[in-house]
């Protein structure tokens, strides 16, 4: 088994790292110049055509985008802990939420932030006021997406909503941030924190 991660963190790869410290398996990070345009080299098109980071080589299996290769690697190194079974009815809830990350909050809070013109009827992620109303109801009353059991859709949907909390992109309400908080407490998170700042001072990065 051998797990590389081409990352940068300043790029969605950091967020495959908390992944990976979930899941608990040992990887490599293989770091990618983005200031020299390294994403864009003819072996990293080799792996990945949009010329984008993530992304993971698992042993010769390739997998982009940070959805999928979080749900590929709960259900390959954490099936039943950070996912659930194929025939465990929360799988249905496990996978509406991750997947709303990436097609949902990622395009309607740039949408808000950007003052972009469209039909709702026509945006695959509606308005933002359903947005965060849909947010809410995700976590209503409940420690994680599928209650009290914390799984990677958590690290795909709580990630991505922490990150648009950091950086003002949604509106912060007491369910959100007390919700960012519960996943910022998880050890693996403080350990993917510290080895993404580990490789910013590495590599001479601000922030």
């Amino acid at each position: 088994m051998a797990l590389t991660l081409h990352h940068h963190p300043f790029s969605r790869a950091s967020s495959v790292v908390w992944m990976l410290e979930e899941v608990g398996v040992p990887y490599t990070l293989a770091y990618v110049d983005l200031q020299a345009g390294a994403q864009k080299s003819p072996e990293l098109l080799a792996l990945n055509p949009m010329g984008k980071l993530p992304v993971l080589d698992d042993d010769g299996q390739i997998v982009t985008e940070s959805a999928a290769i979080g749900l590929y690697l709960a259900d390959r190194y954490a099936p039943g802990r950070l996912a659930p079974a194929l025939d465990d009815p929360r799988r249905g809830t496990y996978l509406r939420w991750a997947l709303f990350a990436p097609s949902v909050i990622e395009p309607g809070a740039m949408a808000k932030a950007g003052g972009w013109e469209f039909k709702p009827g026509q945006a695959g992620w509606g308005t933002h006021d359903a947005m965060l109303a849909a947010i809410e109801a995700a976590i209503a009353g409940k420690a994680y997406l599928l209650g009290d059991q914390f799984s990677m859709a958590d690290v795909i949907f709580g990630g991505t909503l922490r990150y648009m909390l950091t950086f003002k992109m949604v509106e912060p309400r007491p369910s959100f941030e007390a919700y960012a908080a519960r996943l910022s407490e998880r050890p693996a998170s403080q350990r993917a924190d510290a080895r993404n700042a580990a490789v910013r001072r590495e590599r001479g990065l601000g922030g």
